[in-house]
């Protein structure tokens, strides 16, 4: 599967911004979807995760209750909202895919086989 990330910018701190993700090629239903980041000089981290059918997510501790993970199966999309920004928030954003059982929600950056490129999201203060 194909994965393609838009949806990036800058915003001021306290905004909101949507990641879209759009999979091409494969079944895209046999995939748990991720997210994740990586600002500069630091490594790739985990933000969210959600099941096959949309059923169950996992975020990271940083983002919960601020970032919110959904898909589309017909249209082969996964979302990321992301509200109440913060600097810290600042980052390249990945969406990944994992071939998976129904309820899984793999944290680690290794079960991901497919990666679509970075959008970038900068926060200003």
């Amino acid at each position: 599967v194909q994965l393609q990330a838009s949806g990036g910018g800058l915003v001021q701190a306290g905004g909101s911004l949507r990641l879209t993700c759009v999979a091409s090629g494969g079944t895209f239903t046999y995939y748990t979807m991720g997210w994740f980041r990586q600002a500069p000089g630091k490594e790739r981290e985990f933000v969210a995760a959600l099941s096959r059918s949309g059923g169950w997510a996992e975020y990271a501790d940083s983002v919960k209750g601020r970032f919110t993970v959904s898909r589309d199966n017909g249209r082969k999309k996964v979302f990321l909202q992301m509200d109440s920004l913060e600097p810290e928030d600042t980052a390249s954003y990945y969406c990944a895919a994992a071939r998976s059982i129904v309820t899984d929600l793999p944290i680690d950056k290794a079960r991901y086989g497919h990666w679509g490129q970075g959008t970038l999201v900068t926060v200003s203060s």
